[in-house]
């Protein structure tokens, strides 16, 4: 498999999927979910930098629509009120937690001075669609009300998330414009699934298989979360297939050049803008899925921390 990986690849990147592949271990799409998720911490924990230190981080629970929800609270060296970010971890809503994506997060609240309110929602399968969509948003509510208590200016709250996390994040800005709820100053994210109806894109085509996401593992993902096929259609699990993208928060929308799901987080890029939002978008060439959370073999990651850093310190 390692031969046939595209010349299109960063070098650190090709050196770090051959030693992958080398090992010999299963795919993501013949685990369990528990297996899964222990994978997903190990390859994590050995490919992630060093955290780095933020002024003071502390684990609370908070009201959520079912039962508490876990969340992380990374509070930086800087002045009140400062901007607040609530940030959904990837993992295709089986996978992860607070601890797989604590150097993002604490990259984040250095480089740009905001709060970082990081969720560990329900995962499915036990807990299918659409509960990490309540959680989320739950989580978004609870931080507007606690403002104060944050530091947080309450104008300046943002939503953000990597991989299903920026999926959650585009729907949680969907469902706060739906539902008239707390206002979101922009969303932030990074390599979104925007399409859970459709992985008919050359993306998909081309990275099918070998670049750490695949298709399969993408369909294993799909399979665990949605209750059935035909959730894949609302636009609260496939935000591109919202009908009307209109009066949305400005987003920043990170994408890398070697995945599967690129097309169609372009595509939402492109349908936003065509809405009237405004977007920044960027294409991170030579990179594969998870590359943002490969701080320790990747240096381009850093290169997207403080992408997001500097969106969360533009207002």
């Amino acid at each position: 498999m390692a031969s046939m990986l595209s010349a299109k690849l960063d070098p650190s990147l090709r050196a770090w999927l051959e030693a992958a592949h080398a090992l010999g271990k299963p795919p993501m799409c013949e685990l369990t979910p528990l297996e899964g998720r222990a994978a997903a911490l190990e390859m994590m924990k050995s490919a992630c930098a060093e955290p780095e230190p933020v002024a003071r981080v502390e684990d609370i629970r908070i009201p959520g629509p079912d039962t508490e929800i876990p969340v992380r609270v990374y509070t930086p060296q800087s002045a009140e009120p400062r901007p607040g970010l609530v940030f959904f971890h990837g993992g295709g809503w089986v996978l992860c937690n607070l601890e797989t994506h604590d150097v993002a997060c604490r990259a984040i609240s250095r480089r740009s001075g905001a709060a970082v309110i990081s969720v560990d929602y329900r995962l499915a399968p036990e807990h299918r669609f659409p509960a990490a969509v309540e959680d989320c948003y739950a989580a978004l509510d609870w931080t507007a009300a606690n403002a104060r208590s944050l530091g947080v200016d309450r104008s300046r709250i943002y939503v953000g998330g990597d991989s299903a996390g920026g999926n959650l994040a585009a729907v949680v800005a969907l469902k706060s414009r739906d539902e008239k709820g707390p206002a979101i100053a922009g969303q932030a994210m990074v390599y979104p699934v925007t399409n859970l109806a459709s992985f008919d894109t050359p993306s998909y085509e081309e990275f099918a298989d070998g670049y750490q996401l695949t298709r399969a593992s993408m369909e294993w993902f799909r399979n665990h979360y949605l209750r059935e096929p035909e959730d894949g259609l609302h636009p609260y699990a496939s935000p591109l297939l919202a009908p009307d993208l209109s009066g949305l928060p400005p987003a920043l929308v990170l994408t890398a050049e070697c995945d599967p799901l690129r097309d169609e987080a372009e595509a939402f890029a492109a349908r936003l803008e065509t809405a009237g939002v405004a977007v920044a978008h960027t294409r991170y060439e030579g990179m594969i899925h998870p590359f943002f959370s490969l701080s320790g073999v990747c240096p381009r990651a850093f290169d997207a921390f403080q992408q997001v850093a500097d969106f969360l310190r533009a207002a």
